[in-house]
């Protein structure tokens, strides 16, 4: 049976293409390369002993797409991680996001509501609840404006696919809410790779440690938590990449309630940014070089996701401590600056 996984040479989309192989699927990747590297595909080989069908494709290119599934009709479902990523970037360079987010998606959707059956599986994020009222986060939070336009691409993916979906009935889809993902394969042969300064925490902890980066600055230590700093559910990205197979299978097996679903997908379990620096500490046994400084602008307190939904619809639950997430993350960084 054959998946496409769009971005899957990106850092959750290179691990779910390994549980995809694990599980029996023959991949097709698509990636633009220009957040990815295509060394991905040997890291995921070495990992598998398969490598995964590769086409470098830039899905704002409508006539590529349709040319694409014109030439692989025999494509069964499609994991769709391809878009751009960094929250700040977004707030510079909106129309980028909005263009290659937005337009790669409606590309994909029209391609695929020409077959007599589609399933489709679409990377999205908490951040479309803003700060919530509540914790931890149920899918039935209300959906916020968007802190930025990064955020806004998601909701606004989210709404496309749930109005195509009323309309088009062969078409299954489930949008997963991801929380905070982290760590690398264990196999250390593929991990998180930033391009130059990391957005993410965990990269920027990792690269700290390791002397790239001179500190960390951990942004505010005055917010209403019990150490003062921010909240976040920190999901290993193993358990994040099995998720994405359990819903395709979901759909696959017509289980699904409605033709549009959605979860979070997430540990349930909050982590301050101090937690996860004193986890780096435990698992690396070296101190970090961290200072506090002011709060940064568009920082929410506190998210973190309540999983019921996913752990008794999906019966998918996260496994790996933030610990043993943190130790994958460091020996692959360690690896990888050698």
């Amino acid at each position: 049976m054959k998946i496409l996984v769009t971005g899957g040479l990106g850092f959750i989309g290179s691990h779910t293409v390994v549980e995809l192989q694990d599980k029996g699927f023959e991949v097709i990747i698509i990636d633009d390369c220009s957040n990815a590297d295509e060394k991905v595909l040997d890291g995921i080989e070495k990992i598998t002993g398969i490598k995964p069908i590769f086409e470098k494709l830039d899905l704002k290119d409508r006539d590529k797409v349709e040319d694409f599934f014109q030439r692989n009709q025999d494509i069964e479902g499609v994991i769709h991680f391809a878009a751009s990523k960094a929250v700040g970037e977004s707030v510079e360079k909106p129309l980028l996001y909005y263009e290659n987010n937005i337009g790669a998606l409606i590309y994909i959707l029209k391609e695929l509501s020409k077959k007599n059956k589609a399933n489709f599986i679409f990377s999205s994020s908490c951040t479309v609840y803003g700060q919530a009222d509540k914790m931890p986060i149920s899918e039935n939070a209300p959906v916020k404006e968007a802190e930025s336009p990064y955020g806004n691409t998601k909701q606004i993916g989210e709404e496309i696919i749930r109005d195509t979906c009323k309309v088009t009935p062969h078409l299954k889809a489930i949008a997963l809410r991801y929380f905070n993902p982290m760590g690398a394969h264990p196999s250390s042969e593929i991990g998180e790779l930033p391009i130059g300064v990391p957005q993410n925490l965990v990269p920027f902890i990792t690269q700290t440690g390791v002397g790239l980066r001179k500190e960390l600055a951990v942004f505010g230590d005055d917010y209403p938590t019990e150490d003062g700093t921010c909240i976040r559910d920190y999901i290993y990205v193993v358990d994040l990449a099995k998720a994405h197979v359990v819903a395709l299978e979901r759909l696959l097996a017509s289980k699904n309630s409605q033709n549009y679903e959605v979860f979070n997908v997430g540990t349930g379990k909050g982590s301050s940014v101090l937690e996860v620096i004193h986890s780096f500490e435990r698992v690396s046994g070296e101190k970090l070089n961290y200072k506090i400084v002011g709060r940064r602008p568009g920082d929410i307190t506190s998210a973190y996701a309540d999983t019921t939904k996913a752990n008794n619809v999906l019966g998918w639950k996260s496994k790996y401590s933030l610990d043993e997430a943190m130790k994958s993350a460091w020996d692959w960084e360690q690896k990888i600056r050698k």
